[in-house]
């Protein structure tokens, strides 16, 4: 079926009780396996590829420095791989832009195909974050495109976006910056972290959530609240990578049971990325100490050199160089590189199949509407009158 915007699974999310994980996607491998493990709990499916992201599958492995035309090549090229396995599946796929970084950044998501995204104003002062983010939801909502804002500042680290320090999301200061900028879901600041550093024994601040959703309630107005810096890190990976030579150190997430407490508080859309990465790379590193002949192969050999150069980082990407024609457009030439896929699609489906269950998004996906973008267009314009 085509892809859908992110609007009618977060009205399922919010009428049903139960949160919707969101996966980041950085190869068409990593596209296959998260639509697919879905599939398998009947369960609708979020994936989301960054703004760098974007930059990372338009060729640049310096993906820091992506320019907008990497960005535009690289959505196009992340939308192609979702359709492919998406428009043969029986459940309702998003896919959704992850911290765009400007109203370029999300036009370029839009025009490659997209059906969400997300505008990142979160470091503005609150006036210059509303115009922005109002800007945006003109643009998308009038082809149909779900938009998500952000309002509070998240510590941590994830590709572009870092801060020091949290700034806690005001519940009245949301509640004015839905009403203005009619977003379809707002990222809240209530006590998660990007990265992988998060911390011992984390809290989140649940009453934010409660509060919000209260205000909104109150109004009669609707929006999904998103807890971003979500990754639950699981330790029997770090572990595991670090018994394979890694050298991974204040490597913690959020526990699964401070998330499973924060859905009935109001969230409805849990961001994962980190897990994915640790699940790929672990089991990347088990291929080549189960098999050291291909340590040397001549295709995938590079990747093995680039684990043992980098062995305190655990992003995919710092690895992927040299099979960069199969991230992009899923092409595999060999056997080697059929068996890194596989091992990437295995470590997608690990990290993800156990959150499908956590969140309670599992058997959910016939309880989803399936909205076409032109149908799209037509409910917002209903909705700004």
């Amino acid at each position: 079926m085509p892809l859908i915007p992110l609007r009618p699974l977060l009205e399922t999310t919010v009428k049903y009780g139960f949160a919707q994980g969101a996966f980041n996607v950085n190869a068409v491998a990593q596209a296959k396996a998260v639509i697919q493990v879905h599939e398998m709990f009947r369960s609708a499916a979020i994936l989301q590829g960054a703004d760098l992201a974007n930059g990372f599958m338009g060729g640049r492995v310096d993906f820091a420095n992506a320019t907008l035309e990497d960005k535009k090549i690289g959505a196009k090229n992340i939308a192609n791989a979702v359709k492919k396995y998406g428009a043969t599946s029986d459940i309702p796929v998003v896919l959704h832009l992850d911290h765009g970084k400007n109203f370029d950044s999300c036009k370029a998501a839009i025009e490659g195909g997209y059906t969400s995204v997300m505008i990142d104003g979160s470091s503005l002062p609150f006036e210059e974050n509303m115009e922005l983010t109002r800007e945006v939801v003109k643009y998308a909502h009038a082809r149909g495109v779900s938009v998500e804002g952000e309002l509070g500042v998240l510590a941590g680290v994830e590709d572009h976006v870092f801060a020091a320090a949290s700034t806690y999301t005001n519940p009245l200061s949301a509640v004015e910056f839905i009403k203005n900028t009619r977003v379809d879901a707002l990222a809240i600041s209530y006590g998660t972290m990007h990265g992988a550093s998060k911390g011992k024994n984390v809290k989140l601040r649940k009453e934010i959530a409660i509060a919000i959703r209260e205000c909104l309630n109150h109004e009669n107005i609707f929006c999904a609240l998103v807890s971003h810096g979500s990754s639950t890190v699981p330790q029997y990976i770090v572990r595991e990578i670090n018994a394979l030579g890694g050298a991974l150190t204040n490597t913690y997430g959020i526990s699964i049971d401070e998330l499973k407490a924060a859905i009935p508080c109001g969230i409805n859309k849990i961001n994962v990325d980190t897990d994915i990465r640790l699940a790929v790379t672990r089991n990347m590193k088990e291929f080549f100490a189960k098999y050291p002949d291909k340590q040397t192969s001549a295709s995938i050999g590079g990747i093995y050199e680039l684990l043992e150069s980098k062995k305190d980082q655990f992003d995919p990407r710092a690895f992927l160089e040299p099979i960069m024609d199969t991230v992009m457009y899923g092409n595999i030439p060999d056997e080697d590189v059929a068996a890194i896929v596989a091992c990437i699609e295995a470590g997608v489906k690990e990290a993800v199949g156990t959150l499908i269950v956590q969140f309670g998004s599992y058997g959910k996906a016939p309880l989803v509407e399936q909205v076409s973008l032109d149908e799209m267009i037509c409910r917002y314009k209903a909705m700004e009158k």
